[in-house]
């Protein structure tokens, strides 16, 4: 019960506006062609921000890119975007942190600020 209420109160006070802008992202990647290995991972974080309260972000197993190339795709991403989207997470988390209220929220925005680092490879998934 607590799990929906935090996802609902997320959901209304900015998780959905975060969950379109990394739908956004995606859809821009894949209109790339070259940003298609990007895509997925963007598309899985957006299903992260918009109900994030009873999941989870683990390495998978088993993924379509090796661990080398997932490496370098992760370099890249940090330098042509993650790191702006991981500041901009931390600096919401740091105005959630202020009110004792949003210390919830501010743990997952800093969950999503080190997804944002480096997604590829990553999934998600719900605990367990």
């Amino acid at each position: 019960m607590i799990r929906l209420l935090l996802n609902i109160l997320w959901f209304i006070f900015g998780g959905w506006i975060s969950g379109l802008l990394w739908l956004f992202g995606g859809a821009l990647l894949a209109l790339t062609i070259v940003g298609l290995p990007w895509t997925f991972a963007a598309w899985r974080i957006a299903s992260y921000s918009f109900w994030p309260f009873g999941r989870e972000i683990v390495w998978q197993d088993q993924h379509p890119v090796p661990g080398g190339v997932a490496v370098v795709l992760n370099v890249i991403w940090f330098i042509l975007g993650g790191w702006y989207i991981a500041l901009t997470h931390l600096v919401i988390a740091v105005a959630e942190f202020i009110s004792i209220i949003g210390i919830p929220f501010a743990l997952k925005d800093l969950e999503l600020a080190r997804l944002a680092l480096a997604p590829v490879g990553r999934t998600i998934r719900d605990k367990r």
